[in-house]
């Protein structure tokens, strides 16, 4: 799974399926698979900007698609929230998918990863919060201290 949710595209493969997508927009003619190949392409980039513009697209499709083909969709919008680093939406996601297929072993993985990360994000914020905690009572004891000094003299 790992391999999955850290998978770059070549770059070539996403100039090339972008042409495509804008090729079938400007014509009128953009089909589904296609807007899915490049969200799909999008949510593999290394840039941020594009893997929220596939997600932006792949939550178009999960809207406007039948029940078949929402399997896909929410599964790459869940990998997509989990490469933004957006736990909760990516959990979200992955949990409609599995209410739908709770057998579905590709899914029961990316859910074991994102709860993995929620949990590692969740010690690091914690380990953060209680560093600011000490970093401010350690300030107040010296505050303090330099108060009582200052009072004897």
């Amino acid at each position: 799974m790992e391999a999955v949710v850290s998978d770059v595209v070549a770059p070539e493969d996403l100039l090339r399926f972008e042409k495509k997508y804008n090729s079938e927009l400007q014509k009128g003619t953009l089909c589904k698979d296609t807007k899915f190949e490049y969200a799909w392409c999008l949510i593999r980039s290394k840039y941020t900007d594009d893997i929220k513009k596939g997600v932006v697209i792949l939550d178009e499709l999960v809207h406007k698609g039948s029940k078949d083909d929402s399997r896909d969709f929410l599964f790459y919008l869940s990998v997509a929230n989990y490469r933004l680093k957006h736990y909760e939406k990516a959990l979200k996601f992955i949990r409609t998918l599995l209410k739908n297929e709770p057998g579905n072993n590709q899914a029961l993985e990316l859910e074991k990863l994102i709860d993995k990360a929620l949990k590692k994000d969740g010690l690091v914020g914690i380990a953060i919060v209680s560093g600011i905690g000490l970093g401010v009572a350690g300030l107040a004891g010296l505050i303090g201290l330099a108060v009582s000094k200052g009072s004897r003299s």
